[in-house]
């Protein structure tokens, strides 16, 4: 028997979509740059605050004095939004993504902030492309569970075996798997469109050279 068509390709956001491997890595470089605070230094301060912030138990604007204290500098949370700016887009990936919305649903499944993720919405008109944009601070869990999968199948209205997510992280394809989704992991560090476009093509999803 054939399978289902695939209705729907769910995009991981950091290290695919995206050309940084994490969303804290953009972020604490940035702000390290602005600051003149060694990165490694930042990059611990804001480790403290990270499974808070990606579950949506704080924000970053709660949270902001008590970073900039532990930082032992105040900075403008305006630096933050910059940071989140500079996030850098895989072009490649996204011509991908808009090659594929010609012929299906495409949307995005991301343990992320929500202010950071709101603000790279409005600045690259993200919806307009990827519809449902599921993050783990909007429904309180990760890719490490299902419902978090679960939560995007039900806005697109399909089964789990019309669905392909990809990510760059091996790990975050357990969760989908458990529940059906056909699942892809994509090489970032070698960039690896080729065995990207061929697992897609084995699946049925023409995705020809973005």
């Amino acid at each position: 028997m054939q399978p289902p068509p695939i209705k729907a390709v769910l995009f991981d956001f950091d290290g695919v979509l995206t050309t940084d491997k994490t969303g804290s890595l953009t972020t604490t470089r940035y702000l390290s740059a602005h600051t003149g605070i060694e990165l490694s230094r930042v990059q611990s301060v804001f480790r403290r605050f990270n499974d808070d912030l990606t579950l949506g138990r704080t924000t970053h604007e709660r949270t902001w004095a008590e970073l900039c204290r532990a930082l032992g500098q105040e900075v403008s949370i305006g630096a933050l939004r910059e940071a989140f700016e500079s996030t850098p887009l895989n072009a490649r990936m996204l011509g991908l993504a808009r090659r594929l919305h010609a012929g299906r649903a495409v949307g995005i499944v991301t343990d992320n902030k929500k202010d950071r993720i709101d603000c790279l919405k409005q600045l690259h008109d993200l919806p307009s492309l990827f519809d449902p944009i599921v993050v783990s601070a909007e429904v309180g869990v990760g890719k490490e569970d299902p419902k978090i999968f679960l939560a995007a199948l039900h806005r697109l209205g399909i089964d789990p075996h019309e669905c392909i997510f990809i990510d760059n992280d091996r790990e975050n394809l357990v969760a989908p798997g458990s529940i059906g989704i056909t699942t892809i992991h994509f090489d970032d560090e070698r960039q690896d469109f080729d065995g990207l476009f061929a697992a897609l093509e084995a699946h049925g999803v023409e995705a020809g050279d973005a």
